[in-house]
């Protein structure tokens, strides 16, 4: 599954907020329809069985020292045809989860610990030879069904995660974001069993593109101490046994991108232009980024993990970026820079098949009722607009919530995606349409926000009991207020969607390629 992931820690960030972002795209030639959704504590299975690897997992509440588990939100998909894929949510805790950017490896370290896939059954039982089923591990299909309900920190999530990893293995590698108020942890697979992670450091911003990324890695500390590395506990013996440390001089210097990951041809045109494209929107003056002689190109394998901004980020840069297409440079399909040979040559961020983007905000200057923000867009992000959600309720709009497999422009999914196909059609003349309605709504969602926050704040000046029941997330009469406010947004949304609908059909229907300018009056 291709997707594009940007961390921002707290101190990076314009209001001290921890920010994780991802879009989740479909493979090609599949448009997967996705919805939001809040999971209630009794509705989460005490025994799931995934639908790709046919793995079984207890999650019965006592056992094994599982707690009961938490109500968190998701955006799985919307038609169940492989499973739930929940992708992004919030437990009560304010824990937050994204997954997964799908990585890339190399094959010593898939020969040394293999995925682990599926294995049907042969035959028939009773017939001679017979072979049962032998389940795989778990994925992008389970991760957040399996983790997100149980732990209260970041940390906590990294470690059940890796757990589970350990336990039953992956078929595929991947990347996971968690976060809490304090601290954002990644996480990668590394083969079958193993797994790394590493805290985000506070002052930076991190971008993946569908690579191994983490580029720098101190294993002592992730054997020992633990306070910014995490791995699997045989980590270092197999790393020696398999030969994977690639360093040339100090051997203490372990690189997991070197170690672990992959440098294909493929890799320039796939994964690497976007974390160039990224770290040149953030960090403009830091490199000459388009001299021939520049220290990074769209084609470097030795692009930075993690990168102190030059000004502190936005909800709107993190849009921005995880809606790229390259613009002011060669490789814009919508530009007029370069050619034939280099418009559309290199993968963009924003593409036709991205299902959704998700970035969770954690305010830590508000209450804890309030702090989760997960904002929410469906559709190819090029043409899409961001919206807030708060995440501490007990449902979700309609407008957000109710997407069917059918084509239907009253939610929020179906809307997008036909803005982005009709939009794309005639860019340049829609694109005034799109810039407008994407400022018309963050402007909305920025006062909704602002709003909700100061009416909060009033009631506890008033109500000391009140303001003491803000600091646990299970206050009904705050959650009441919430979804209201999220109810309110999700109608003046639902209307600037089906102007702007409106709007690029009527332009794009006046350039179609049967239009005759003599009149039939």
């Amino acid at each position: 599954m291709a997707c594009t992931t940007i961390l921002v820690g707290k101190n990076a960030s314009y209001d001290g907020s921890t920010i994780i972002a991802r879009n989740e795209d479909s493979p090609r030639g599949e448009f997967t329809e996705k919805r939001m959704i809040v999971v209630k504590s009794e509705d989460q299975p005490t025994e799931y069985k995934a639908k790709i690897s046919h793995l079984t997992v207890d999650l019965t509440p006592g056992k094994n020292g599982l707690p009961v588990p938490m109500q968190y939100t998701a955006v799985p998909d919307a038609v169940n045809r492989q499973g739930i894929w929940g992708e992004h949510g919030v437990n009560e805790a304010n824990v937050a989860m994204s997954e997964t950017e799908t990585l890339t490896s190399n094959e010593r370290v898939l020969g040394a610990d293999p995925l682990v896939e599926l294995k049907p059954a042969k035959g028939k039982p009773g017939e001679e030879g017979y072979e049962p089923e032998v389940p795989g591990g778990i994925g992008e299909e389970d991760f957040l069904t399996l983790v997100l309900p149980y732990v209260r920190t970041a940390r906590e999530g990294v470690l059940r995660l890796g757990a589970l990893l350990e336990q039953f293995g992956t078929y595929e590698m991947n990347g996971v974001a968690f976060s809490d108020l304090d601290e954002i942890w990644w996480l990668e697979t590394v083969g079958g069993h193993h797994w790394i992670a590493k805290r985000v450091p506070d002052d930076c911003y991190v971008t993946m593109p569908n690579q191994l990324g983490i580029d720098e890695f101190d294993l002592e500390d992730a054997l020992g101490e633990r306070e910014n590395h995490m791995c699997s506990a045989d980590l270092r013996e197999f790393i020696e046994e398999n030969h994977l440390n690639l360093a040339v001089e100090n051997v203490s210097d372990l690189n997991p991108r070197d170690m672990f990951g992959s440098h294909s041809d493929s890799d320039h045109v796939y994964n690497t232009p976007r974390a160039w494209y990224m770290q040149r929107f953030l960090n403009p003056y830091d490199e000459m980024w388009d001299s021939p002689s520049a220290p990074h190109t769209p084609f470097s394998d030795d692009i930075p993990w993690a990168r102190q901004p030059e000004r502190k980020i936005t909800i709107e840069d993190v849009k921005y970026v995880l809606s790229s297409h390259y613009q002011g440079t060669k490789f814009d399909p919508y530009g007029n820079e370069g050619d034939e040979n280099t418009r559309g040559s290199v993968r963009c961020i924003g593409v036709n098949r991205n299902n959704h983007l998700c970035a969770i905000q954690l305010r830590p200057y508000v209450p804890a009722a309030t702090c989760a923000i997960q904002w929410l867009a469906y559709g190819s992000n090029v043409f899409n607009t961001l919206v807030p959600v708060f995440a501490n309720v007990n449902d979700i709009p309609q407008y957000y919530r109710d997407t069917t497999g059918t084509v239907d422009s009253n939610n929020f999914y179906w809307a997008n995606r036909l803005i982005g196909a009709l939009a794309d059609a005639q860019f340049a003349d829609n694109n005034a349409h799109i810039e407008r309605y994407q400022q018309k709504t963050g402007s909305l969602g920025v006062k909704m926000i602002i709003s909700t926050d100061k009416k909060i704040a009033r009631l506890a000046e008033n109500d000391k009991d009140f303001a003491d029941s803000l600091e646990t997330v299970e206050n009904s009469c705050v959650r009441e207020i919430l979804q209201q406010a999220n109810a309110r947004l999700a109608d003046e949304i639902h209307a600037e969607t089906n102007d702007v609908l409106g709007k690029v059909l009527y332009v794009t229907s006046m350039g179609m390629k049967n239009d005759f300018h003599m009149s039939d009056n």
